[in-house]
């Protein structure tokens, strides 16, 4: 076998048969109405995308609290697994696999976006830089979060356990618990994010015990094999100025925990959400071998660095994520080395087909 036909062999990861090594990252694109549930539209965009070895979705809300953007899917009501079942049925009748990511924004969301009009959440009461997205169409500076009492934590856990219950139930092959971007769990493993003086907070040990006893849960629920998780060591995004004060030892040491978990696969964004990729910031292979299981790597990743990377062994799969908006077919596109559609930003967030299904394939013009 040749390095470059290595990316388009199957293999597979944990329980999970793919049919090659491309994987289509989480993109938010906030389709969905304001209750998290999805339209036939999302059948189309899903179902356009899936001969990618695996497909995770993107970033789905556990609960009514763990919402940050309007718009955003959820998966926690009745309703939002029957949407959802739709399009895992139609993954699946396509050939691909498809798992969903489980988020929980913490203090990165504003008041009009949860119930009653509450405060976020979050391990202490930092307020979050960027801006999120309203239902009004606008953007505003997220809330001033409050810190979550001890004595909340095993609901937050459950909250975990209950959607990954509803991920099963709506036929998706497995689930990836998002602990990156400095989200909720993220927000507890950072210690730039995290000031708690209770066994969430202070010590790698205590500040990494969360994400631990949420990913303990979903497993619980799925069979460790068919869970994942992703990790962003060096990510600023969504309202950092700074990172943890020691990445390499902090990730490492959760990866380390995670490891013995037996885990599907660790998915680490290498470098900055949308930034380049930046894999000498970091010692990413330090990381996979702390985790010991299979590794799929995201960030900045082209068709020659995808190669390079399976062919090497530094990753078991490659996760592309803007490519995926503007090339349903990218899976084809990187195996014939043809060139990539160019992608509307407009469209990227909200809105209809536009920008959303209409992308065309090689051969055919993809209608909505």
């Amino acid at each position: 076998m040749t390095a470059d036909q290595a990316l388009f062999q199957p293999t597979k990861i944990g329980a999970i048969d793919v049919a090659n090594r491309v994987a289509m990252a989480p993109l938010t694109r906030s389709r969905a109405d304001m209750a998290g549930v999805h339209s036939d539209l999302a059948v189309q965009y899903y179902r356009q995308r899936a001969t990618a070895g695996l497909i995770i979705t993107e970033a789905t809300n556990i609960s009514r609290q763990g919402r940050g953007y309007a718009f955003t899917p959820g998966i926690y009501t009745d309703a939002h697994v029957a949407a959802w079942r739709r399009v895992t049925d139609a993954v699946h009748q396509a050939g691909g696999k498809i798992v969903t990511q489980l988020w929980h924004v913490g203090r990165m969301s504003h008041v009009s976006l949860q119930e009653n009009g509450a405060a976020p959440v979050a391990p202490s009461a930092i307020q979050a830089g960027e801006l999120v997205f309203l239902e009004s169409q606008t953007q505003a500076p997220p809330s001033m979060p409050r810190a979550l009492e001890t004595d909340e934590i095993p609901g937050i856990i459950a909250d975990y356990r209950h959607a990954a219950l509803m991920a099963k139930h709506a036929g998706f092959d497995g689930v990836e618990v998002h602990a990156a971007n400095s989200y909720l769990l993220d927000q507890f493993i950072r210690d730039s994010t995290n000031r708690r003086t209770d066994r969430y907070g202070g010590s790698v040990e205590n500040r990494t015990r969360l994400p631990v006893e949420v990913i303990t849960a979903v497993s619980e629920v799925w069979g460790s094999d068919r869970v994942g998780v992703r990790l962003s060591p060096m990510s600023r995004a969504v309202g950092d100025t700074s990172l943890d004060s020691n990445p390499q030892a902090t990730y490492g040491h959760l990866a380390r925990e995670l490891g013995k978990l037996g885990l599907g696969y660790l998915h680490a964004i290498e470098g900055q959400t949308r930034g380049a990729n930046a894999a000498a910031a970091f010692d990413y292979k330090a990381l996979h071998a702390a985790f010991g299981g299979r590794y799929i790597a995201n960030n900045g990743y082209d068709r020659q660095l995808a190669i390079d990377a399976v062919a090497s062994n530094h990753a078991d799969m490659i996760a592309f994520g803007q490519p995926y908006i503007g090339n349903p077919d990218l899976v084809d596109r990187l195996r014939r080395n043809m060139a990539l559609n160019e992608n509307d930003k407009s469209t990227f967030y909200g809105g209809g087909a536009k920008g959303y299904t209409d992308y065309p394939s090689l051969g055919a013009t993809v209608r909505a």
